[in-house]
């Protein structure tokens, strides 16, 4: 069954204990995004750790207000290097490829024991100056990773007939 423990079993941190992490675990997270899959392998991502309080307290605010973003281990800040790629089917790449890298990174959170959230409700802009980013960067997402400070909550997921066909719709 692999990974399908860790998926079923995931869910999505809001309150967290407010302590570092463990920096090996923090590295076997950010080695499953660098390892993820990219559009023609361009790996256009930088990953920014946000660990320091104060940081995360900007951080924060730039997501405004978030407390799990603050009360994090660290905050993961996903940024693309590459916003001009065109896939032939005419979507964007880097959207995509920064979200297969910030799942793995989630997965692997779980695998070590870690709560996670995606965060996308930031103001960009807040966030590119407080990191001081090249200009050319694009902040995609954040991932939130620390120790749980709660009880697992699952909402419920629509049944296999509602979301998988086969051939045709």
């Amino acid at each position: 069954m692999g990974l399908l423990p860790e998926i079923k079993n995931r869910f999505s941190v809001r309150h967290f204990k407010n302590v570092p992490l463990d920096p090996e675990k923090l590295s076997r997270i950010l080695e499953a995004g660098r390892l993820a899959p990219s559009a023609k392998n361009r790996q256009p991502w930088r990953f920014l750790v946000v660990d320091d309080p104060e940081i995360k307290s900007k951080i924060s605010s730039a997501a405004y207000g978030q407390q799990h973003v603050q009360d994090a281990g660290a905050v993961i800040v996903a940024c693309s290097t590459n916003i001009e790629y065109i896939m032939p089917n005419g979507q964007p790449a880097y959207p995509i490829d920064i979200t297969f890298a910030v799942s793995f990174m989630m997965l692997q959170a779980e695998k070590e024991g870690y709560g996670s959230c995606i965060v996308t409700m930031f103001n960009e802009n807040t966030v590119h100056n407080i990191l001081t980013l090249p200009y050319s960067m694009r902040v995609v997402i954040m991932l939130a990773v620390g120790e749980k400070d709660e009880e697992p909550t699952h909402t419920d997921r629509k049944p296999t007939s509602q979301v998988i066909s086969f051939n045709h719709w």
